[in-house]
């Protein structure tokens, strides 16, 4: 189903108008079908849910305890449930318009042209890049508590206050109260194959040994590897790492510890002067609720003839929530041999 609503034009009537009203009606719908079926960053990387509210608070809690001894005759010992963090994600409303003149309606009148088809193609497109691209943003700027997207501030705190990103993530509960954990590293991490091998194995170390509110540790497995777009030598180190089934430059057969363990994502947009990657479980990020993306109002169009000018526009309108809940899924690694702010080193 065509995530869009579509409105025709109320109480006007105008033959000429109709003429192409629907035709851009069916490339509108099929451009949106199109559209969906092509995967894109935003499936891959975020978990999508339906929202019919203002925003959405998402509320985490503690898990219970190992099972404790009974004496025999002795009833259980009884455990529960803290409540921990909460994080709120609210929606943005986004707009944009595309306006067919009165000229090109007239010479059109008898037959859509390849200029008149383009439009609301693009329109569509437009669509779906938007929620492509705030996505991508959001993660790009994960070290950050929020950002500027086409003149909307982001909120991209998680539960505990901090960026997606940080060396200082707190616990919720009280058992834990005080102690810190980290998803942020520097340190050298491209100066050859063997070392990028290397921090792989570590990165997915640290992730598999993220600590629930609990302390405990939860074992989640990453499973996927984000680079930046703009940094080819680190692509293709990468891809040879994960996908060569001995250690790459090495002349004593090594085993690569790292074969088949990884999906590559090159991140469109995230554009660095050094060499850095993020790491994430997929199960982890689904489980936890880590990156969400919520639709409000899917793409709603409307049309309609200005009065004044005679001109034919469509006005379209969405609205959606992006942001963090758990940090837990994700850690990000920057090569440096000097401290970062707010960064871990990995050695």
């Amino acid at each position: 189903m065509s995530n869009f609503v579509y409105s025709k034009m109320s109480g006007k009537n105008d033959p000429m108008m109709g003429k192409f009203e629907h035709p851009i009606k069916a490339l509108i719908e099929n451009e949106s079908n199109i559209c969906e079926k092509q995967k894109g960053i935003l499936d891959f990387l975020f978990n999508i849910e339906k929202s019919n509210r203002y925003a959405e608070t998402i509320i985490g809690e503690s898990d219970f305890g190992t099972f404790q001894h009974a004496k025999e005759g002795q009833g259980a010992e009884n455990d529960n449930v803290e409540t921990t963090f909460k994080k709120t994600i609210e929606h943005i409303a986004f707009m944009k318009e595309f306006t067919i003149t009165k000229e090109m309606a007239d010479d059109a009148k008898f037959g859509m042209g390849a200029n008149m088809k383009n439009k609301p193609r693009k329109f569509v497109r437009a669509y779906y890049k938007t929620r492509n691209q705030i996505a991508a943003q959001a993660l790009i700027n994960g070290t950050k508590t929020s950002f500027t997207f086409n003149k909307a501030v982001v909120d991209l705190t998680c539960q505990d206050g901090l960026a997606l990103f940080s060396n200082a993530h707190k616990y919720g509960t009280e058992k834990m109260k005080g102690k810190t954990q980290t998803n942020y590293f520097y340190g050298d991490i491209s100066s050859s194959a063997a070392k990028l091998e290397e921090v792989l194995g570590v990165l997915a170390n640290k992730v598999r040994n993220f600590k629930d509110e609990n302390g405990e540790t939860m074992e989640y497995v990453a499973d996927i590897v984000i680079i930046p777009c703009n940094r080819p030598k680190l692509e293709a180190m990468v891809k040879k790492v994960v996908g060569s089934e001995r250690t790459v430059g090495s002349n004593d057969n090594d085993i690569n510890t790292q074969y088949g363990n990884w999906t590559v994502v090159v991140l469109p947009g995230w554009e660095t002067t050094d060499d850095r990657l993020m790491v994430m479980s997929s199960e982890a990020n689904e489980n936890l609720l880590g990156n969400m993306f919520y639709n409000r109002v899917p793409l709603d169009i409307r049309n309609n003839i200005d009065d004044h000018t005679r001109d034919f526009y469509w006005n379209g309108y969405c609205r959606f929530g992006v942001g963090f809940n758990s940090w837990k899924h994700i850690a990000l690694a920057v090569n440096s041999s000097t401290a970062v702010t707010g960064a871990t080193s990995l050695a």
